[in-house]
């Protein structure tokens, strides 16, 4: 089993995370996208998208999208829960697993990549999308602040996926001046809890 891991993206880290709140140690195998190896013909057998990460399993099946590798290890070692424990939990956990990602951390990335020297070159950047991408941004947190409002965690009493989600996002935003307002207190609240969690800096 080997992981194609990338140390600087949001959704490696999502899985990086993941596994270390399960404590499930998996080889890996770095991606050098400064190098553009994911674009090379050897990668792109493994993920013909050119996207990290991507999980190939001992028979040689690759798994790729971080949400799916994470169901899969939830499959094989269910404890501790991070999808949910009951129905209920788990339909909240992929509700707020998918606002998080389309409106977090989606439009994150696309004010990163629109706004960012770092892919001049490497797409064609247009700075009012990447602009209008960061305002979205900031309208979700403001929304998940009030949905915070005297909870722990975003989707259930636990730490689940949907908190790593909008933890990946919100600390993508980081490199493009893009932080969680001041005023939105709940949501910093909750952003001083999960990143005191030792598997944060995955």
């Amino acid at each position: 089993m080997k992981l194609y891991d990338l140390a600087a993206g949001s959704n490696p880290r999502r899985v990086r995370i993941y596994l270390a709140e399960k404590g499930i140690e998996v080889p890996s195998q770095p991606v050098d996208m400064m190098k553009r190896e994911n674009e090379q013909p050897e990668y792109r057998k493994i993920n013909p998208f050119g996207k990290m990460p991507a999980l190939e399993l001992d028979d040689g099946t690759i798994l790729t999208e971080s949400m799916a590798i994470c169901r899969y290890f939830e499959e094989l070692n269910p404890e501790p829960p991070m999808f949910g424990r009951n129905p209920l939990e788990k339909a909240q956990v992929e509700m707020w697993n998918r606002r998080a990602e389309l409106n977090v951390l989606i439009p994150v990335a696309m004010c990163f990549q629109h706004t960012s020297d770092f892919w001049i070159g490497r797409l064609e950047q247009h700075k009012g999308w990447g602009e209008a991408s960061r305002a979205n941004a900031l309208a979700s947190m403001a929304i998940f602040d009030e949905h915070l409002k005297g909870r722990e965690f975003v989707a259930s009493d636990d730490y689940t996926v949907a908190d790593i989600t909008l933890q990946c996002g919100i600390l993508l935003g980081k490199g493009v001046a893009l932080k969680i307002p001041e005023e939105l207190e709940n949501l910093t609240a909750w952003w001083g809890r999960v990143t005191s969690r030792p598997t944060a800096r995955a």
